[in-house]
Formats: C-alpha cells, sequence, structure tokens
C-alpha cells in the first residue's frame, strides 16, 4: 500500500495569534490536496485560534512540543491532554532547535513519544547530523542512535502510526537543501533501521519526511523519492508558496 504523503509547516516562534488567522485564512484555498496531510504545526498560543479556523477544512493542526507529565510545577511547559483538548492531532518532538538550544536528550524525546501515544497524539520525531558529523562521516551512525533510542519500547503498531522528520541541521534555515540523492540515502537508511528494530511491515508503514530549506522548486524532486514521504517544512511555510509545496503533484 502506497504511503499518503504528510506535508506539515513548522512555523517556529513566528506569529501573533491574529497573524496566525490571517494566514490560515489566507492558506486555505492554497492547501487543499487530498493526496497528502496537511498539518499546520504552531506556536502554543496559538493553536486554539488556528483549529478554529481550520475547521471545515482539510489542514489538522500540530504543537511545535509537548512535555512528558500529564500536570504539575511544569511551569511554561504544555502537557500532552492540554494539546488534545484544544484539537490537536500531530506534535513536533525533538526538533534539532530544542535538541540545540534547550538541551533535550534522546531520552527525553523516547518519554515524549510514549506520551504522545498515551494520548493518541501522533508524533513528527526529528532527527538530523550537524555539518561536521556529515564531514566526519558518521550520518547514519549518529541518526540510527536517536531513532533508536527515540523509539524505544515502543510497539511496532506505534511505531507504524509515527512520522519521522530527517533534517539536516546545515540545511535548516540556511537555504542550503540537502542533494535529493543526499535526502534518500538517509531516509532510506532510517527506514532500514526502523525495520531492524521491528520488522519489514513497520518499515514499509513508517512515513519519513524531509526538512530543510524545503521549497516549491525543490519539492516536487524530493517528494518524489522512494523512501521521503514528503516535508516538514519551516520558513516557505509562512507564505503563500507553500501551497504550491503542498500541490507539488499538480
Amino acid at each position: 500500500m502506497a504511503r499518503k504523503k504528510i506535508i506539515a509547516g513548522n512555523w517556529k516562534m513566528n506569529m501573533t495569534p491574529s497573524e496566525a488567522v490571517e494566514l490560515v485564512n489566507t492558506l486555505k484555498p492554497l492547501v487543499a490536496n487530498e493526496e497528502a496531510d496537511v498539518v499546520f504545526c504552531v506556536p502554543a498560543i496559538d493553536i486554539v485560534p488556528v483549529a478554529e479556523a481550520c475547521k471545515g477544512s482539510n489542514i489538522q493542526v500540530g504543537a511545535e512540543n509537548m512535555y512528558f507529565e500529564e500536570k504539575g510545577a511544569y511551569t511554561g511547559e504544555i502537557s500532552p491532554n492540554m494539546l488534545v483538548d484544544a484539537g490537536v492531532k500531530y506534535v513536533i518532538l525533538g526538533h534539532s532547535e530544542r535538541r540545540g538550544y534547550f538541551g533535550e536528550t534522546d531520552a527525553d524525546i523516547n518519554k515524549k513519544m510514549h506520551k504522545a501515544f498515551e494520548h493518541n497524539l501522533i508524533p513528527i520525531m526529528c532527527c538530523g547530523e550537524s555539518l561536521e558529523q556529515r564531514e566526519q562521516g558518521v550520518t547514519m551512525d549518529f541518526i540510527r542512535q536517536q531513532v533508536k533510542i527515540g523509539f524505544q519500547g515502543l510497539t511496532a503498531d506505534q511505531a507504524k502510526q509515527a512520522v519521522i522528520a530527517y533534517e539536516p541541521i546545515w540545511a535548516i534555515g540556511t537555504g542550503k537543501t540537502a542533494t535529493t540523492e543526499q535526502a534518500q540515502e538517509v531516509c532510506k537508511g532510517i527506514r532500514e533501521c526502523i525495520a531492524e528494530v521491528y520488522d519489514a511491515a513497520t518499515a514499509e508503514a513508517i512515513r519519513i519526511q524531509y526538512g530543510g530549506s524545503v521549497n516549491a522548486a525543490t519539492a516536487a524532486d524530493l517528494f518524489a523519492q522512494e523512501d521521503i514521504d514528503g516535508g516538514l517544512v519551516g520558513g516557505a511555510a509562512l507564505k503563500p508558496d507553500f501551497g504550491k509545496i503542498v500541490n507539488y503533484n499538480k
């Protein structure tokens, strides 16, 4: 069975609530594509107004992060049940900016993965290497570690539902994009890693995105690759061009 593409925008720390609603209303008619799941992953303060603005459309709402506890004295954090109640279906976990700036570890992300599944949230788990790691030839060693620890203790049924986003850190927001061959090679390696941890059927089912300066010009070529099932899109997700990325096949 062919995997349905998933094209998600990661808004990062952009858009006030009123700006967010305006952007959703601009993008709604542009991102209609029945052949792909379309997700807007938005800042926490925007989730409620964006969920409201997306009603009746094909857009699903995602969060950019969450904590691995249900509730408690964790000032500034957001729990999975808060996200579910607000209408969220997806949650980005382990983005390189969370790992790099906020010190999140593979073990932290594994706890979050388990908690997401407890609440029927679909995690988009990010992985990716730095330029230094790529030049040292340890790209796949590093990414396999991120994937294996991130998925530790999850069942095959859970893994099949998850999304993995491969984002080379050196290509995020830099204007540099991994070549199509580089992106496909790593996404294939991730799928092989999932097959080792689980089985071929799980590896065949899991969706793997590419992220890192994806734009309207590069999307069609990237998404045509055998092991690339869509994109996690940063800057271009905040512009009307996101419609062209979503409709890469038209």
